[in-house]
């Protein structure tokens, strides 16, 4: 894809390394922001030919032969100080007979540029078929608006919390999508996001044609779940991320062997995992965490980096490291939404397993090999779909993965990401 040269972009100066002494870390503490958050993710952006800094003419003759145009912007809610932050990639020659964009949603605590991988992919995709592709940060998450999230429900009144919490996340959506002009969109979103996006097409269902739900929190119920919160922080990246074998249609046997993992895994949840989840039970966040250790935080952040992503390069990792590290360190805001949400080992209150029947739209979950999010649930809202009169439900498991199916491989998650992009057609 013809795109725009990094000898056109305004210099940007390059991510700290990540730290190991306190120095460091108190350096990087000291100079993080939303200015720094800002370049954080102009970088990771930086790696798409086709992305235009703000302070970039369209008219730049490098993009002119391009057939997508990337820009990120920052969209003002009717609520003074609420705004969501978002990438558009936009399709030069739109087709009249474009499909609906799709729109890519992160999970809990994360923003837009961990899809820094699949966004080449996509944009191809928008290209060819002549639409767009958008992705936000959630409101209280990443670079949006760091507004004050608070719950006006009792405590008891679980039901009313959980409409709460989910109307903060998917109102501030619907109002981007008019505020956009969107009609109708394919929603891709992970883990939270992917929850938030069932929810949200549940209560706006004309405006989603197709949900395709990566490795999504909050789907099963609670006896025998084998969802593992805690690692998310102690787990590590694939080192077979870059193997070329397809995601496959999940089998019975291949789901018994994920809850085989997850169930050995969970005999040997250590202390360290148990404090985690009972952190996560009383309400804090692991991004509160963080902030409480001050100082130290960007080396606790670091650990996780290096850790979690050793799929990546070694830039990748330093820069994926600053990323996170900002908007980890910025306002506490969204990041509380999830005890009324999620009950202990984040499974949900209300159980989307119960809820999915009520969709008429294709609905595609899919889990990594090596996740922490228990698969199951996805097979029995395969069969509620069903029994519900939906055929159009599918499930797929991307190997070398684990909850971050698209960092660990992106390979075959974004060519399945385009089958399921295509197929849409099909399936109305």
């Amino acid at each position: 894809m013809a795109g725009s040269s990094s000898s056109l972009h305004l210099p940007i100066p390059p991510a700290r390394d990540i730290p190991v002494t306190f120095s460091a870390s108190l350096k990087s503490w000291w100079s993080a922001g939303e200015k720094q958050g800002a370049a954080a993710e102009e970088r990771l952006l930086r790696r798409l030919p086709f992305f235009l800094p703000e302070r970039m003419s369209e008219s730049t003759s490098a993009v002119d032969s391009s057939p997508v145009i990337a820009r990120s912007e920052r969209i003002e809610l009717a609520s003074p100080k609420h705004y969501l932050n978002s990438l558009s990639i936009k399709a030069t020659n739109p087709s009249p007979t474009a499909p609906p964009p799709a729109v890519v949603l992160h999970g809990y605590g994360a923003g837009l540029g961990f899809f820094f991988r699949n966004f080449p992919t996509l944009a191809t995709w928008a290209g060819n078929r002549g639409t767009n592709v958008y992705a936000l940060d959630w409101l209280g998450m990443g670079r949006s608006a760091r507004i004050p999230f608070r719950i006006k429900a009792k405590r008891d009144d679980i039901p009313g919390r959980v409409q709460e919490a989910e109307s903060f996340f998917v109102d501030s959506l619907e109002e981007w999508r008019s505020k956009m002009g969107v009609e109708k969109m394919t929603l891709v979103g992970h883990s939270l996001g992917a929850y938030f996006s069932v929810v949200y097409a549940l209560r706006y269902p004309t405006r989603v044609h197709k949900l395709i739900l990566l490795s999504p929190a909050g789907v099963p119920h609670n006896p025998d779940n084998l969802t593992m919160p805690s690692r998310e922080l102690t787990d590590t990246g694939d080192s077979g991320s870059s193997a070329s074998a397809p995601a496959e249609p999940a089998s019975a046997s291949e789901i018994r062997h994920i809850r085989d993992q997850q169930r050995a895994m969970k005999k040997e949840e250590s202390r360290s995992r148990r404090l985690f989840t009972y952190l996560w039970e009383e309400g804090w966040s692991p991004f509160q965490v963080v902030r409480s250790t001050v100082f130290w935080g960007p080396m606790l952040v670091g650990k996780y980096s290096s850790r979690r992503f050793t799929g990546l390069t070694k830039d990748e990792t330093r820069d994926m490291h600053d990323y996170i590290l900002n908007i980890t360190l910025a306002k506490g805001s969204g990041e509380y939404c999830i005890s009324h949400i999620l009950a202990p080992y984040a499974y949900a209150h209300m159980p989307l397993v119960d809820r999915v029947p009520a969709l008429k739209i294709p609905v595609t979950f899919v889990y990594g090999e090596h996740d922490w999010m228990d698969p199951v649930g996805g097979l029995q809202s395969l069969e509620n779909l069903r029994l519900a009169g939906n055929e159009n439900g599918r499930m797929f498991v991307v190997p070398n993965a684990g909850h971050h199916v698209y960092l660990d491989n992106p390979t075959a998650t974004n060519d399945l990401l385009i089958e399921e992009l295509n197929l849409a057609d099909q399936q109305q």
